[in-house]
């Protein structure tokens, strides 16, 4: 049978053992002497120990008692701690949270985030994986992670969404192209006329169907070279000299020797997205605290929408 004792029983020993004196004890606790010495003897009891060697100046701990003194004020300062703990987690304060995120989105909003949740929610355990966005939906869709910062919208009727950032379409090139070279931003003629790095239909769905879309409105068909699922992926083969490349503008901040980044002349601003998103039907206190923070955006249920920005 386990040993069973009360906190009422814990206070009145630990107070005694400071003091070295019932009567100094039973003052601090607000008690008599008489049902202090009953406490600590029941203690004692359920213990199956002696704690305290009485004297006739002083109160003494045994071994017994010296051992157990710490783990009575360890049991006692989580007690005291617990409705906090409580309390800070049904705020969404304390607890846990999952964040996933592509690589240019982390650069991009990301680090904001993460200032924001060290600086207003501290006690909130953060647990980030970088994925790509099919892979974040899922995980999101199954539970495994609570909010993804992704680029495009899922179509979902359990999903809700917030545009959190926009930005434009930068041209990366090699620094000695001639398209770095022209004196004036390029236009998509210009670079049609160059081997173009894309994005893979399936991996980098979103911005693949971004820079098709770009350039059929143009009237534009480039050759495109070479497909890779993430930006930094197509930043690296621009960099190797493989051809030039659309790429969203957090990306400039991803620096490689032999990278140029250019404007492109009468690109439409703000045509790339990011979302966060996140099941509608969450129980998780802490995301409802970031969502609080991170401002009230433009949300929505969707409901059979495409990815098309």
């Amino acid at each position: 049978m386990p040993t069973q004792f009360t906190l009422e029983q814990l206070r009145g020993f630990v107070a005694v053992a400071e003091e070295g004196h019932f009567g100094r004890a039973a003052d601090r606790l607000r008690i008599t002497q008489p049902p202090l010495s009953r406490q600590v003897q029941k203690l004692e009891r359920a213990l199956e120990v002696e704690l305290l060697v009485r004297t006739g100046r002083a109160v003494l701990l045994t071994a017994a008692g010296r051992a157990f003194l710490t783990e009575a004020r360890r049991i006692l300062k989580l007690t005291d701690a617990a409705p906090a703990t409580a309390r800070n987690a049904a705020r969404g304060e304390a607890g846990a949270l999952s964040i996933s995120f592509t690589a240019v989105a982390a650069l991009a909003v990301l680090g904001s985030w993460l200032r924001t949740i060290t600086g207003e929610l501290p006690m909130v355990e953060l647990t980030l994986t970088e994925m790509v966005t099919g892979d974040q939906v899922d995980a999101v869709l199954a539970g495994g992670v609570d909010i993804g910062l992704v680029r495009g919208v899922p179509a979902s009727d359990v999903l809700s969404v917030r545009r959190v950032h926009t930005e434009s379409l930068l041209l990366a090139c090699p620094r000695n192209h001639p398209l770095a070279a022209l004196g004036r931003p390029p236009s998509l003629v210009d670079i049609g006329r160059h081997g173009v790095v894309t994005y893979h239909p399936v991996v980098g769905r979103y911005l693949h169907e971004l820079v098709i879309s770009v350039f059929r409105q143009a009237r534009i068909e480039p050759r495109y070279v070479q497909r890779v699922g993430q930006v930094h992926s197509l930043l690296a083969l621009v960099n190797a000299g493989l051809g030039v490349g659309l790429v969203p503008r957090t990306a400039a901040r991803l620096r490689l020797p032999n990278l140029a980044f250019t404007e492109i002349d009468g690109l439409s601003p703000d045509v790339v997205e990011t979302h966060s998103v996140w099941r509608t039907d969450h129980a998780n206190p802490a995301l409802d605290a970031l969502l609080r923070l991170i401002g009230s955006g433009h949300d929505r249920t969707l409901d059979g929408l495409g990815t098309q920005p």
